[in-house]
């Protein structure tokens, strides 16, 4: 296992001032946003203009890519498919091997969802890539068991593991156990109880995480332990300080 840092935890400003604040934060590894509406890439773009892309992110600090986390909006099917055969493309140039998305909203019909990411895992999957969905209080995967049946049911499926959902969330303290085997990310962040404490300052909140390393360790997890602050510019701490904490905790795990 790694620690990699999110390209998120410096979403309050432009890639290039984001990628160098990761460097001098003595990261070596990255977790890249491509988010249509981001602050940064979007998939609309670097479908258009991979190479652009490519150019940005190779003249800034040497930082390795070691997972893609996607938010392509709302589109249509058609251009969803063919804006994900595109950052299937992408990683295969950057040397990445997981794509992270965002499963269906809350209530959704998990047949409907089996099938979109049943046809978006076999695409990934001829491209030899893993395609992963993000635990999060908002989509299906707020219950560990609907995550659970997606991975079951969709071949090759992985889930991206941020355990603050399971924090605070509808399904809060649900057991997520049976998840380890199919977790091919996790994003940390620390994570009260309450309402108003999605994201606390490190130490603060409810997050075990030696336990999850621990777990992740005993299912032979050897990717990367993200260190995956939310920061559009309104966080109520010195996010530089909390990513730096983050850090060194995930490390002294590992």
């Amino acid at each position: 296992m790694f620690v990699a840092c999110s390209t998120l935890c410096f979403g309050d400003r432009p890639l290039e001032a984001a990628l160098r604040q990761i460097a001098e934060l003595e990261f070596h590894k990255i977790d890249l946003a491509i988010v249509e509406g981001g602050p940064h890439l979007s998939p609309s773009e670097v479908a258009s203009d991979p190479e652009s892309a490519l150019h940005r992110l190779r003249t800034g600090p040497s930082l390795a890519p070691t997972a893609l986390e996607l938010d392509f909006g709302p589109v249509d099917p058609t251009t969803l498919r063919k804006r994900f055969e595109a950052m299937c493309r992408f990683s295969k140039l950057l040397t990445v091997a997981v794509l992270t998305i965002p499963a269906a909203p809350i209530g959704s019909p998990l047949d409907d969802e089996v099938r979109r990411l049943t046809e978006l895992a076999a695409i990934a999957g001829r491209e030899g890539l893993v395609l992963s969905v993000r635990t999060h209080r908002e989509t299906v995967t707020a219950d560990p068991a609907a995550a659970l049946a997606l991975c079951k049911a969709v071949p090759g499926l992985g889930v991206t593991l941020d355990p603050s959902h399971y924090v605070l969330g509808p399904y809060a303290g649900k057991n997520y156990d049976e998840l380890f085997p199919f977790v091919q990310n996790a994003h940390f962040r620390d994570t009260g109880k309450n309402p108003g404490e999605e994201q606390v300052r490190i130490g603060q909140g409810k997050v075990d995480y030696a336990r999850i390393v621990t777990i992740l360790e005993r299912h032979g997890y050897n990717r990367s332990l993200t260190v995956s602050l939310i920061n559009r510019g309104d966080c109520p701490f010195n996010i530089e300080v909390e990513v730096r904490k983050m850090k060194l905790l995930l490390e002294s795990l590992i």
